[in-house]
């Protein structure tokens, strides 16, 4: 809880009201002492302006932070330039000829500073466009020699630098965070043996099986291109065109309208290498491997309603929770965990593991855990570092290799491609984001944007005349030459799907009994949704008949939503057997384990003058104990006075606050303060919108009276409403709430709330 600290409206006049705002600025605009400067270390969100991460987190460097440092410009006391070093004397005015008479052509300055600003954009990415990055390091927990040879898994405690893109995948640049959407999630490990890309997403399938099929894919998730829309929705004819024609998409389909298609936060998110790769040890020996992220924060979702409000209230969601939970130092940490089959094991699953399409249940394979991933650091500049890396599933270093999963092998190619046209030709790994920290050394000549000066008299090999430098290092246990595994392979050269990846309905099947009854609903409800949104009667009818084949409930609730009939036939159809004798895996459910943590979760503390100071400094002390944000919102800015006649700093308005952005809300006693709110429809909204997002909610003392005011239901068996005479009870009682993250036995009664 923090003191006001007035300002005077004097001290913050507009310095240049008049003609002078059109005259070159020597000076200062405001003085030194009154800018509001980041303080390097942990502070809680939104408490200062966000910063570049090499000033809030200094300490948290790694060595490829370090190697970037040398392409970090300050502009501090330094004289503004043209890009040649000229310095400027007027940035505000072009050369005329005469005060009011026409712009010259001999105006450099204009035309260097023009032409400049008409190329600062880059073609965007074709899917994962919209996207938000940090840096941060991977900490191995032993020893994986017994499987790979890879240097960055040999050594217990081994630090590896790494930089992460989380993002969505259909919308553009400026989409909405909070969209139903697959997410990606890809890793760039900056190993002593070079960049190793991990390109993965929040689901461990894809959509499709081969990578011929990407392009139709992507062309029918995308707008229309009659009319380019909807912006980053699935909710249109096309996508489900298609779906209706390719059955091998609804295993992720389901995935993508389940929760795990609108995330809580990118930190509360799984995240999979989606294909089987290849460990090699350094005996030669090979198994198959799945790679898994496990957030230790858990996993978690929004509510949908929540989350289209989100996309209007602040599109920016979970770019600005990733960037305030680093500055406020909940560090998004998550486990490295592998499936790890023998080759002998490869087909003992009766589904194909090269299938992309299909996972490998925990219950059958379980995951080791082998290491930690922590991002503390956040960009210094995000065109420089989150736009212009460049993740190629075809970088990767000794002891991993690929497997022949058709889709991954078409992503080696399609990837490193696409990132040659998007980043202006082949060398894009000069790049500082994308540099490895191992130097690199080849033949490759020339083309745009070269930035290694090559010095050698040879730029061929083998040669002479340069001792052969740079040369072929054959494969060895340290240091080694990278060497593809040696697989048998046989066949005749023909275009064809392998028979094994022929089970379409199986593993949607699996994901489906594996949800929770409130997820199940939620399913049904996404489905109704999207279908509601497709104009053509027979994509949709398609659509149902296809969940028929996955499960009744299923098809029969999207069906009545939807004003289908189905047939006798549907309705009796023989549903797929389950997978090696497994009906359930609790792995594949977001609320089938144990209780979420509340650590970096925030909390709406409700208030206004006469609230009583004494509950809100005990609320604010136990819901920081327990790592929770308390973030005091008000029906104005500035300060409130408390009962005790201190005044209390404002964080925000409750009107400009709304309830989607925090976890959950209390209102601290006070009876001049209560009657206040009692008489605010912002903050009886408040209530009603956070109570039917299933958010717990405490009231204290007289605060007691607002669930009635607001309409609230008087349910009495909801765990999620605390209603307490006494702050610290009911601040302890919401953490022990918030833990279960959202108040699902409430979810039929807040559905007829009107909010």
């Amino acid at each position: 809880m923090k003191k006001s600290n007035k300002n005077t409206i004097e001290a913050n006049m507009a310095p240049f009201p008049d003609e002078k705002s059109a005259a070159p600025v020597y000076g200062e605009t405001i003085l030194p002492a009154d800018l509001p400067k980041p303080t390097p270390g942990p502070t809680p969100p939104g408490a200062e302006p966000m910063a570049a991460g090499s000033i809030k987190s200094p300490g948290n460097a790694t060595d490829k932070t370090r190697q970037m440092e040398s392409f970090l410009s300050y502009g501090a006391n330094s004289a503004l330039t043209t890009g040649q070093g000229l310095t400027i004397s007027d940035n505000q005015n072009t050369l005329k000829a005469g005060e009011r008479g026409p712009s010259l052509m001999q105006d450099f300055l204009f035309t260097e500073k023009l032409a400049n600003f008409g190329r600062e954009r880059i073609p965007e990415r074709v899917v994962h466009a919209r996207g938000s990055g940090a840096h941060g390091y991977f900490e191995a927990y032993d020893s994986l020699s017994e499987y790979t040879s890879a240097a960055f898994l040999q050594k217990r405690g081994l630090k590896t630098p790494v930089f992460v893109r989380f993002s969505t995948v259909q919308g553009f640049r400026g989409s909405a965070d909070t969209v139903r959407d697959i997410r990606g999630f890809a890793t760039k490990f900056y190993t002593s043996e070079g960049n190793f890309d991990l390109v993965g997403n929040n689901t461990p399938v894809f959509f499709i099986q081969d990578a011929i099929k990407f392009p139709d894919f992507v062309h029918a998730v995308k707008p229309e291109p009659n009319n380019e829309m909807p912006q980053g929705q699935s909710a249109h004819d096309s996508f489900w065109d298609y779906i209706s024609l390719q059955p091998e998409t609804l295993h992720n389909v389901l995935w993508a309208m389940s929760d795990r298609g609108i995330p809580r936060s990118y930190r509360m998110m799984e995240g999979f290498g989606i294909h089987t790769y290849r460990f090699v040890n350094a005996a030669g020996k090979s198994c198959f491997i799945r790679f898994h992220w496990k957030p230790v924060y858990g996993a978690a979702s929004l509510i949908w309603d929540e989350a289209q409000l989100l996309a209007g209230r602040d599109p920016d969601y979970h770019r600005r929770d990733l960037w305030q939970g680093i500055e406020a130092g909940d560090y998004p940490e998550f486990e490295l965990g592998l499936q790890i089959i023998p080759e002998e094991d490869e087909k003992k699953f009766g589904f194909d593991i090269l299938d992309a399409t299909k996972l490998i249940p925990e219950a059958l394979a379980p995951v080791k855990i082998v290491g930690k991933m922590v991002l503390n650091r956040n960009p210094d500049n995000f065109f420089a570092e989150t736009e212009q890396v460049a993740f190629c599933p075809a970088n990767i270093v000794p002891g991993i290799d690929f497997s022949d999963d058709p889709l991954l092998q078409g992503r080696i190619f399609s990837y490193t491609d696409t990132q040659r046209y998007r980043l202006g030709g082949p060398n894009f790994n000069e790049l500082p984001i994308n540099r490895p920290l191992q130097p690199a050394h080849n033949n490759q000549r020339d083309g745009m944007h070269r930035m290694r000066i090559d010095v050698d008299a040879a730029n061929y090999g083998p040669n002479s005349i340069s001792e052969n430098w740079p040369r072929e290092i054959p494969p060895q246990e340290k240091a080694g030459g990278f060497a593809t595994y040696p697989q048998s392979v046989e066949g005749g050269k023909i275009r064809q799907r392998s028979q094994s990846f022929a089970d379409y309905y199986s593993q949607p099947r699996l994901f489906w009994l594996s949800q929770t009854p409130v997820e199940q609903d939620h399913i049904i409800g996404a489905f109704s949704f999207e279908l509601g949104k497709v104009a053509r009667p027979h994509i949709r009818e398609r659509i149902v008949d296809l969940l028929t084949r996955i499960d009744g409930k299923l098809a029969a609730a999207v069906a009545a939503n939807l004003g289908i009939t189905l047939t006798g036939e549907q309705l009796s159809r023989k549903l797929p057997k389950s997978i090696y004798g497994l009906e359930k895996d609790p792995s594949l459910s977001l609320y089938a384990g144990a209780e979420k943590t509340v650590k970096s979760k925030r909390a709406a503390v409700l208030a206004t003058d006469g609230v009583n100071g004494k509950d809100v400094g005990s609320i604010y002390r136990i819901l920081r104990e327990a790592g929770v944000h308390p973030q005091l919102f008000a029906p104005r800015m500035g300060t409130i006075r408390t009962a005790e006649g201190e005044e209390l700093k404002v964080d925000g308005t409750i009107e400009g606050n709304p309830s989607v952005l925090v976890d959950a809300v209390v209102v601290p006693a006070g009876k001049t303060a209560i009657a206040t709110l009692m008489a605010d429809g912002d903050a009886l909204y408040y209530m009603l919108q956070a109570y039917r997002h299933l958010k717990p909610l405490a009231f204290v003392g007289d605060a007691r009276e607002i669930p009635k005011a607001a309409g609230l239901p008087d349910d009495k068996d909801d765990a999620g409403l605390i209603m307490e005479n006494d702050a610290e009870k009911a601040a302890k009682g919401l953490v022990e709430a918030m833990k279960q993250h959202r108040i699902w036995s409430r979810e039929k009664i807040a559905k007829k709330v009107a909010a």
